[in-house]
């Protein structure tokens, strides 16, 4: 009796996560229907909004000193031509560096071993 008790306990543990990871993500996405009348007929439509307030969150504040990791980083891209982006108050990247966005902020990290080395925040808004 005392296995199967310790079993379902286990179980139900187990499965805890996987419910609120399911709950966070409806909670993310609606979709909604929408019908639109038009002169040639009906039309119905379908879409899918997403939740800024919850997307917004995994947004992360970068620091001189931290070290980047693009899993972190959201809309990460590299910037090989920091010369197109002088109006934005980009210069050239000391040797062993590099800039990179993330989302609307340039970053300068160290090649060899990712620390930021400076932090332009909103460099592209």
């Amino acid at each position: 009796m005392r296995k199967m008790i310790i079993a379902i306990l286990a179980a139900a543990a187990a499965a805890s996560p996987i419910a609120a990871t399911s709950a966070e993500a409806q909670q993310q996405r609606q979709t909604t229907t929408v019908v639109r009348e038009r002169p040639n007929g009906t039309v119905v439509t379908k879409r899918t909004t997403v939740n800024r307030r919850n997307v917004a969150q995994n947004h992360r504040r970068w620091a001189r000193g931290q070290r980047f990791d693009r899993r972190y980083a959201s809309n990460y891209r590299e910037i090989n031509d920091w010369r197109a982006y002088r109006g934005r108050r980009l210069y050239a990247p000391p040797r062993g560096y590099r800039w990179v966005r993330s989302g609307n902020d340039a970053v300068l990290i160290a090649v060899s071993g990712g620390i930021i080395g400076a932090v332009l925040a909103g460099a592209f808004n």
